[in-house]
């Protein structure tokens, strides 16, 4: 009897600890209903708070976040306009679950289909413009996997471009995380999935009111993208995105149990973000970052500024400062706004925290003999 007093004297420590510790680590989970969650800041993407972020889940909806990226990477290119008209085919049409009522032959402008996709999370405008783009549905989510290999995606498959449920169809929270974000560089997006209803016109007189199934768009200041999602294989899922005093962030939240959990998990993480930290400017796009040497252009030298502002994530309790450097070297002409031609190095305290790509302000040409003529001619003038 006395063994087994000891015996329970020494292990019951050892439970109290492993209790206690759980309990501790559970206090630091956000949205500890959600099967996998993560918060991210858009400028920096650094990671601010993540649970199970790798594990492979069906994302449902959630996969037209990559099928809208596409359409607005081509629209950029312009391969395609928002007054395109797209001919709707029988298998678009046909498409069973979130849907608009697409007429097979009718003609829908890509604008529409695009409304239809981030306000109703419509499976038959899904399939019709992956069709429009691409000429078969196949071809455009192949293209869906490329891309996401393309932004550094390891543990996501697409078999479809709507997110119904299908063997093989899965994503992470952190992948989630990264599509959203590369859909966030096209701002325009976010004037259609901050639509709470409206109703898309069809050829033949009749409409489809739309109503967004991400209600939080119109009860959470700063919210204004992006999709909900909700499958019986992948419970309620939201990547959702909100900004406020200069800061963006993506929450997203997979596998929950009710749309009520999946919005009380967004809302928790987003507070979290916007009341723990804030993103400090470093500098703008519109600061002058000195000259650079161009041979042979039509000027001899081009300014210098940031593609995108160089920032940086703080806690909101912080006022650190930066040091910076710009590395550029002479080019040769032509130089194109846009083009990568150095960076800017920042740090903080002596130490190299980020670089930023900088571009020229201005295009500069490749002179042609008579500049050149003009050029040396001033040089012999001025006896230089």
């Amino acid at each position: 009897m006395k063994k087994i007093i000891l015996l329970i004297l020494l292990i019951l420590p050892i439970i109290v600890n492993a209790n206690q510790n759980e309990e501790i680590e559970n206090k630091h989970i956000l949205a500890k209903t959600a099967k996998a969650s993560i918060l991210m800041e858009v400028s920096t993407g650094k990671i601010l708070h993540e649970h199970n972020i790798h594990e492979k889940l069906a994302p449902a909806s959630m996969t037209k976040i990559m099928t809208l990226l596409l359409i607005m990477e081509d629209l950029k290119k312009e391969r395609i306009t928002l007054e395109d008209e797209v001919l709707i085919t029988p298998n678009a049409a046909s498409m069973g679950g979130s849907q608009v009522f697409l007429e097979a032959g009718s003609k829908i402008k890509f604008e529409d289909l695009i409304k239809a996709i981030a306000i109703a999370s419509a499976n038959d405008a899904s399939i019709a413009v992956s069709e429009a783009l691409n000429g078969t549905h196949e071809t455009f989510v192949a293209r869906m996997n490329d891309k996401c290999k393309a932004i550094g995606c390891k543990n996501t498959n697409f078999i479809n471009s709507h997110g119904l449920d299908a063997e093989n169809h899965y994503s992470t929270a952190y992948d989630m995380a990264l599509i959203s974000r590369e859909l966030l560089k096209y701002e325009k997006v976010l004037e259609y999935t901050n639509i709470y209803e409206e109703y898309l016109n069809k050829p033949d007189g009749s409409s489809t009111w739309m109503v967004n199934t991400n209600r939080l768009i119109r009860f959470y200041s700063g919210l204004d993208g992006l999709k909900t999602g909700f499958t019986s294989g992948s419970g309620y899922c939201l990547a959702a995105t909100a900004k406020r005093n200069n800061m963006r962030l993506i929450s997203v939240i997979m596998k929950e149990a009710t749309p009520n959990d999946r919005n009380n998990s967004t809302i928790e993480l987003l507070n979290y973000g916007f009341g723990n930290y804030k993103v400090k400017t470093i500098l703008d796009t519109k600061h002058d970052l000195g000259q650079i040497e161009i041979f042979n252009g039509k000027t001899k030298t081009a300014s210098l500024k940031l593609i995108e502002a160089a920032t940086n994530l703080e806690n909101i309790s912080e006022e650190k400062k930066y040091t910076y450097q710009v590395i550029a070297k002479p080019l040769k002409a032509p130089v194109h706004v846009g083009d990568i031609v150095g960076y800017l190095e920042v740090y903080e305290a002596g130490k190299l925290i980020n670089k930023f790509d900088i571009t020229v302000k201005e295009t500069v040409l490749k002179a042609n003999i008579w500049d050149l003529y003009k050029r040396n001619l001033n040089k012999i003038l001025r006896g230089n």
